[in-house]
């Protein structure tokens, strides 16, 4: 694992009229307070990225589809600095929380058919000036 990306095993209830997908308590390890919550749909074969976020950490849900999320660490002072880690979520096959501290590099691509949705819990509200972005082709890597 990269340093500062945990993954989290998440419980799947089966309930006879519809299943339960647990998210995130405030016990859970990664969580680093509440300022919102908010859910992103990509569509199949669709790249978006690359985000980095400077104070927040970030709690990736996939509830919908299927998500592989590419990280990338240019952290100067990193034991994995030059490296990327891939993760792919889904309901079906790897139900897990993804979280990812402040200063890493993320893009996401639509694995699903059709459209995919994530969630992600983040500790303060939505504020577009704490992150940075880059085009695609400015990390090289191969989606």
């Amino acid at each position: 694992m990269m340093e500062g990306v945990t993954l989290h095993p998440l419980k799947h209830i089966i309930v006879p009229k519809g299943d339960i997908y647990h998210a995130m308590k405030s016990t859970d390890e990664g969580y680093a307070g509440f300022g919102e919550a908010y859910f992103s749909q990509i569509a199949h074969g669709e790249v978006k990225g690359w985000k980095r976020h400077n104070r927040m950490t970030l709690n990736l849900i996939v509830p919908v589809g299927k998500v592989r999320f590419v990280i990338y660490d240019d952290r100067e002072d990193s034991l994995t600095r030059g490296q990327f880690q891939e993760v792919v979520l889904s309901p079906e096959s790897n139900y897990q929380r993804l979280t990812v501290v402040p200063g890493l590099w993320m893009a996401f691509y639509g694995e699903g058919e059709g459209m995919s949705m994530l969630m992600d819990i983040i500790p303060e509200p939505h504020d577009p000036l704490e992150a940075s972005r880059m085009d695609l082709s400015e990390i090289a890597y191969n989606f």
